[in-house]
C-alpha cells in the first residue's frame, strides 16, 4: 500500500496506540490522492484537477486557495503540473461481475508533483509551502445529540467513529491529532471544557503529549438538518474561532482540520 495509503493507515494505527509520530517526508508532503472510476482518460482527468486542489491545500495549509479565480485556469492545465500518477483497485481480489469491466470500478488516484513545480503554483497565488514537523494537536470536544452527550476522549467508547474520522480528516493534510484520556481532563466537565480559555487547554494538551489544544463542540440540529460545530484555536497570541452548520460529523471534522491547518501554517482565520 504505497504512499499517502500507507501513511494514513500507519497515522490510525499510531493515534489507537497514543504513540508520537514523525514529521512527513517531502515524498509524503508532495502528492495527492482521489477516487475515481475506473482508469479512463475523461475520469483520470476530474482526478487531476482534484489532486492539483489537495495538493496546493496540503502543502500551504490554506484552504482558501481552491477558491480563488486564478485556480480556473489552473484547474484546466491540472495534468500538466502532473510528475507521474499510479492507480489502486479499491476492489483489488473482488471479481469483475459480468456486467462490469474495469472501467467501472473505484480506484485510487495517487498524483506525485515535484517540490518545485507546487512551489512556483502556490507563489503564483500568493501562497507558500509550509514545510516542517506539523504540531501534534490534541482535541478537547464535546458532542450532544438530544439526551445523548459526551466528551470526546480517547477512552470514551461512543466516540470511536468519531475518532476515526477526525484521524481520516487529518491524514489527507499530514496533520497529527490525538485525544485525551479522560483523567488528563484537569477535573473538567463538559460545561467547564467548554468555556475554558485556550491557554488552559494548551497546557493539558502538552501533558497528553501533544504540541496545542484544538477546542470545540459538536450539536446535532434537527433544523439545519445536521451538526453545528464550532471551533477554537490559539495561535501566536490570538484566539481563533470558526463554525460550521448542517454538516455530517466527518464534514464538521474536516472543517476542524483545514481550519487548524490554515492558522497553524500563519495564513489567518479559517
Amino acid at each position: 500500500m504505497p504512499g499517502i495509503s500507507r501513511f494514513v493507515v500507519g497515522l490510525l494505527g499510531l493515534l489507537c496506540l497514543g504513540l508520537p509520530l514523525r514529521a512527513a517526508t517531502i515524498a509524503e508532503l508532495y502528492q495527492a490522492q482521489t477516487i475515481v472510476t475506473g482508469t479512463g482518460e475523461v475520469n483520470r482527468q476530474i482526478g487531476f484537477k482534484d489532486c492539483l486542489d489537495k495538493v496546493l491545500v496540503k502543502v500551504s495549509g490554506d484552504q482558501r486557495l481552491t477558491q480563488k479565480a486564478e485556480m480556473l485556469a489552473l484547474r484546466d492545465k491540472a495534468a500538466d503540473f502532473v510528475q507521474s500518477f499510479r492507480y489502486h483497485d479499491r476492489l483489488e481480489g473482488t471479481p469483475i461481475h459480468d456486467e462490469q469491466g474495469t472501467h467501472d470500478r473505484p480506484h485510487d488516484l495517487t498524483c506525485i508533483y515535484k517540490p518545485a513545480v507546487v512551489d512556483k503554483l502556490l507563489a503564483q497565488l500568493g501562497s507558500r509551502p509550509w514545510l516542517g514537523e506539523r504540531p501534534p494537536i490534541a482535541v478537547f470536544m464535546t458532542a450532544e445529540q438530544g439526551s445523548r452527550h459526551f466528551v470526546l476522549t480517547q477512552d470514551e467508547q461512543r466516540g470511536d467513529a468519531m475518532r476515526e474520522s477526525f484521524a481520516n480528516a487529518a491524514g489527507p493534510l499530514l496533520m497529527r491529532v490525538t485525544f485525551p484520556k479522560a483523567g488528563q481532563l484537569g477535573g473538567l466537565d463538559e460545561k467547564a471544557l467548554s468555556e475554558a480559555d485556550m491557554a488552559k487547554l494548551d497546557k493539558l494538551a502538552k501533558k497528553a503529549g501533544a504540541a496545542r489544544a484544538l477546542a470545540g463542540s459538536i450539536v446535532w440540529s434537527d433544523k439545519d438538518l445536521g451538526w453545528i460545530a464550532d471551533w477554537r484555536l490559539a495561535d501566536r497570541g490570538k484566539t481563533y474561532r470558526w463554525q460550521a452548520r448542517g454538516v455530517s460529523f466527518d464534514e464538521a471534522f474536516r472543517v476542524a482540520i483545514r481550519g487548524a491547518a490554515q492558522i497553524l501554517s500563519g495564513h489567518g482565520q479559517p
